[in-house]
């Protein structure tokens, strides 16, 4: 099974985009694996909505573990299956705690497994010269070494955001060269695009 890495700075809207393109592809209930750092993966059934209030959060590093969720893309009369991955936020710099840092290297080094790897940039924080959450050094570093792996798209998040149609434009400059899409984890705008994406690399 082929398997789609969802990765990026805290509270970018990774697992809010997982979740929600779960639902835009008709699910209402994910098969997910929990894989924690050096444990064995727990896997179990839960309602996208109840997964939602469980795991999306303003708080930084509510994720400290890879969600391996299990998903379906129609083709012809048939399906494509494939993983789709939330990922532990990436900061700058080393975090202090232990378990984050953990969780951070765990997420660097499921992007050399990945097929596909979706790099989400909020948009709406790009437009903004020294925010936290605009973009850092740690979101070179992910296009450089994700654009290796061949499948590699940049999700500009947030666009419902008033800010978000300029902090696009930097991230088009920022990222010259690289495949950008515009999209709303919350609204869900983009996600057709997203899905075509997506469906040439799994």
């Amino acid at each position: 099974m082929k398997r789609c890495i969802v990765l990026g700075k805290a509270n970018v809207g990774k697992s809010l985009f997982v979740l929600s393109f779960a639902e835009y592809l008709g699910v209402q209930k994910v098969s997910v694996t929990i894989e924690e750092p050096g444990r064995h993966g727990q896997s179990r059934t839960v309602s996208v909505r109840d997964a939602m209030a469980q795991w999306v959060s303003d708080t930084p590093h509510q994720t400290r573990a890879l969600h391996a969720v299990q998903l379906e893309l129609p083709v012809g009369k048939g399906v494509k299956r494939f993983e789709l991955v939330d990922t532990s936020g990436l900061s700058e710099g080393i975090p202090r705690e232990t378990a984050i840092r953990r969780a951070m290297a765990q997420t660097l080094a499921a992007v050399r497994e990945a097929d596909l790897v979706l790099h989400i940039v909020d948009a709406s924080a790009a437009a903004q010269e020294g925010a936290v959450e605009a973009i850092g050094e740690v979101d070179f570093q992910v296009a450089h070494f994700a654009q290796m792996k061949g499948g590699y798209l940049i999700l500009a998040n947030k666009m419902d955001l008033p800010t978000a149609k300029e902090g696009l434009e930097r991230i088009r400059q920022e990222f010259a060269g690289h495949p950008v899409i515009p999209v709303s984890a919350r609204t869900k705008d983009g996600f057709r695009e997203v899905k075509r994406y997506v469906w040439r690399w799994i």
